[in-house]
This record gives C-alpha cells, sequence and structure tokens, in this order.
C-alpha cells in the first residue's frame, strides 16, 4: 500500500506552499524525512523531527541523541519506526518541524490509502517555491518576497540575488511562485535514491 500525503507549509500564504506525495506504507520516517527535504528542495543542513502537536506533544520521532532533554515526551527512533505504525489507525495529521532556528513547521495530511504496491516516493503535484535554507524563516522568507516585489533594483536585492545564485542580470529573478513540469520531473528523479 501507499500513502497520499499533502504537505503544506505552516504560515506562508500568497502562494501557499505545499506538496502532495505517496509514499510507501513501509518506508521509516527516517525515509519520509528525506522525501520532504527533496520535494520542498532543503538541503538537510539541520535537526528535525515529527509530532502531533507544535508544543506539548506526546511524541516525537526524530534521531534520537544521547543530550536529548526532553524527558517528558516519548522519542521513537526516525530510523527504526515505519510510517504503516502510525498511519494505519485513526492518525491522519502530523507535523513535521525542520531547523529549529528558523523553525519550518510542516503540516502533514494523510488524503487517501492506495493499494498501489511501489518500493518507491514519488511527486504528484505542489504550488509555490520552497524558501531558501537559513532566510531567517517565515518573517525572514516575507521579507525575501517583498524586497524582490517592492525593489527588485535595491542593493538588497542584488544582494539577494547573489546569495541565491541567480545572476545579476535583470533576465534572471526569483519566482515564489515556482513549480512545474520540469521541477517535479527533477524531484521524482531524485526520489528514486531513497
Amino acid at each position: 500500500m501507499a500513502y497520499l500525503f499533502k504537505i503544506k507549509l505552516k504560515g506562508i500564504t500568497k502562494p501557499p506552499i505545499w506538496r502532495k506525495v505517496s509514499v510507501p506504507e513501509n518506508f521509516t520516517f527516517l525515509q519520509f524525512h528525506e522525501v520532504i527535504q527533496i520535494v520542498f528542495g532543503w538541503y538537510n543542513y539541520h535537526l528535525f523531527e515529527f509530532r502531533e502537536k507544535e508544543y506539548q506533544g506526546n511524541f516525537r520521532i526524530t534521531i534520537p541523541s544521547e543530550d536529548d532533554f526532553d524527558f517528558e515526551t516519548k522519542t521513537y527512533d526516525a530510523s527504526k519506526t515505519k510510517l504503516s505504525g502510525f498511519f494505519s489507525g485513526n492518525m491522519k495529521k502530523l507535523l513535521y518541524i525542520y531547523d529549529f532556528g528558523d523553525d519550518w513547521v510542516h503540516e502533514i495530511t494523510l488524503e487517501s490509502v492506495s493499494e498501489e504496491k511501489s518500493n518507491k516516493a514519488y511527486c504528484i503535484s505542489g504550488k509555490g517555491t520552497c524558501p531558501p535554507e537559513d532566510c531567517g524563516g517565515i518573517y525572514g522568507y516575507k521579507h525575501l518576497k517583498q524586497v524582490f516585489q517592492e525593489m527588485p533594483e535595491s542593493e538588497e536585492a542584488q544582494e539577494f540575488r547573489e546569495w541565491l545564485g541567480l545572476g545579476l542580470d535583470d533576465d534572471e529573478a526569483w519566482n515564489p511562485n515556482l513549480f512545474d513540469a520540469e521541477e517535479k520531473k527533477d524531484i521524482n528523479e531524485d526520489l528514486q535514491n531513497i
């Protein structure tokens, strides 16, 4: 079986940023983490965890560390815990938090379960460009979009272009709305390696 998830980046609208993915039920949460990293364009530079609530949840799924100080919350090892262990019952929603500094919260919703036999994940659809890594969270991302929309010729916009690896000419622009067939194709090629 495969799970069809819609994963939405919380707190970002105009445009919203989301992806729909099909993931085999036997994937571990560590593999699911890798799927999310690829479909959103993150670089896996930071820590992550899955939880049922943003604050004071009953459990977390992550790579356990002996430095963990969160003793009141049950911690499951992401490399050993399978999706089917959580999504075969009543669980329909979960949060994925990535980068505890920028604090990117992804809302995961189980939309359906397919009888499809697959051992690979794939991206079905999506909307919006993922924020750049280490841009300062939601507020840094909103500022980046504002600079490009309102002051595209400013020195700050030029600095952002350099930081994003864009050309300094006016023809190459950063587009927060971009999610197209070519990007989906590239994502699905990368997902084959999980």
